[in-house]
């Protein structure tokens, strides 16, 4: 069972955690993130930095996972074209719900894979991938489909686990999260991935908070 199965299967949990939902949660996000209300706060803000508030184009989420962070925000985004991705059936399943429940449309729903991602060259206008890279399998693979379907001027933002900034975080990355299958390795430092980015782009600011860099990245 990989990564993308395996937290299908937590998603409850996995929703109270990224939401800062209750004191269960918020020891976790402390004690293994080092995240406390502030840098929660911090977390949120660089994960959706790159999405202007009034965003009108075409916008690929790869993966969605159940939702719970960015459906809220595409309420706003009432001119925008959306469509979001997952591997996992079940993560899908709880973000078609969780659409449902807020009566939110004209979002498009798909399951597939980002190392082989079913839309022409070109094709968005702003890809976000919130705590994704971290867990895809194939790495090489899914930066160069995410750039491929991405326009010339378009924007690549989101987030992602780096190693190094918290040794208490990568001890509990590589000893539980890499050996359950909720994450993937190899992992980027911050300056690894600030090389990748501005070696593929043309433009990339790096940013990070505890072990979650944030990244918008111009083509």
């Amino acid at each position: 069972m990989n990564a993308y199965q395996l937290v299908g299967h937590l998603s409850t949990f996995f929703d109270r955690m990224m939401t800062n939902a209750d004191l269960p949660a918020r020891l976790a996000l402390k004690f293994f993130w080092g995240l406390d209300d502030e840098a929660y706060q911090k977390f949120l803000k660089q994960a959706f930095m790159g999405i202007p508030k009034n965003f009108s184009g075409r916008l690929l989420e790869v993966p969605v996972g159940t939702g719970v962070l960015s459906l809220p925000m595409y309420k706003k985004l009432v001119d925008a074209e959306i469509f979001c991705l997952d591997y996992s059936e079940n993560m899908l399943e709880a973000a078609k719900e969780r659409a449902y429940k807020m009566n939110l449309r004209g979002v498009n729903f798909l399951q597939g894979d980002v190392a082989n991602l079913p839309f022409e060259d070109n094709f968005f206008d702003l890809i976000l991938s919130v705590n994704g890279f971290h867990a895809f399998l194939d790495k090489i693979a899914a930066w160069n489909e995410t750039y491929r379907v991405l326009k010339r001027g378009g924007t690549f933002c989101g987030c992602m686990y780096v190693k190094g900034e918290n040794s208490r975080t990568d001890l509990f990355v590589k000893e539980f999260c890499d050996r359950q299958g909720f994450f993937y390795p190899p992992h980027e430092t911050l300056t690894t991935l600030k090389n990748l980015l501005n070696n593929k782009y043309s433009r990339a600011e790096v940013s990070n908070v505890e072990s979650f860099a944030g990244f918008v990245c111009i083509k």
